[in-house]
């Protein structure tokens, strides 16, 4: 029995060695789980955000081509109402999956600026539906879009902790065609 309490402190200072390297092993593998579920989710909501603008921006396009049909805008391909409402039905329809996955993995303030945005957009098929010709209230809806866009991008890059971006307005030269600044 003597050669047991002997070993004892040996076998117990195993046992609490084995122990203490299991639990640093867990913790260890518990924060990497919990870093690469994050990344997961930051990919997810990166994909949903670029998703929403991507479908958000083929009604824009669509806009602006009938605005230029109707004389408000300098865009080159001018489009009909009547030839784009089903082009407009099917940009919405696309939007709303797009929308619900915003909703769903999309912080607050980014699903705020989002709505401000569509709500730009909005108003700018409306003034179209209406059939008005009045180029600077075209172009004061188009500030007003851009506007919300540009939050809804800085928003965005918050959320994802990004550096800041392009605003995406450049200035073409003169001969060039001045609607293409979108």
């Amino acid at each position: 029995m003597s050669a047991f309490i002997q070993q004892l402190p040996a076998l117990l200072g195993v046992v609490i060695g084995a122990l203490g390297s299991y639990l640093v092993v867990m913790r260890g593998e518990q924060v990497r789980f919990r870093r690469e579920q994050a990344a997961r989710w930051e990919e997810r909501r990166l994909a949903a955000y670029a998703d929403y603008a991507r479908q958000l921006k083929k009604t824009i396009t669509l806009t602006y081509r009938v605005a230029s049909h109707l004389g408000n805008d300098p865009h080159p391909h001018p489009l009909s109402p009547e030839a784009a409402e089903p082009l407009l039905a099917e940009a919405a329809d696309a939007r709303d999956p797009a929308g619900e996955a915003l909703l769903l993995l999309g912080s607050r303030e980014v699903v705020d600026t989002a709505r401000a945005w569509v709500l730009a957009v909005l108003e700018m098929e409306a003034f179209l539906r209406a059939g008005t010709r009045d180029a600077g209230a075209w172009q004061r809806l188009l500030e007003r879009q851009r506007a919300a866009r540009e939050r809804y991008y800085a928003a965005v890059r918050a959320d994802l902790a990004l550096p800041p971006g392009h605003s995406a307005r450049w200035p073409l030269p003169p001969a060039a065609d001045a609607g293409a600044q979108r």
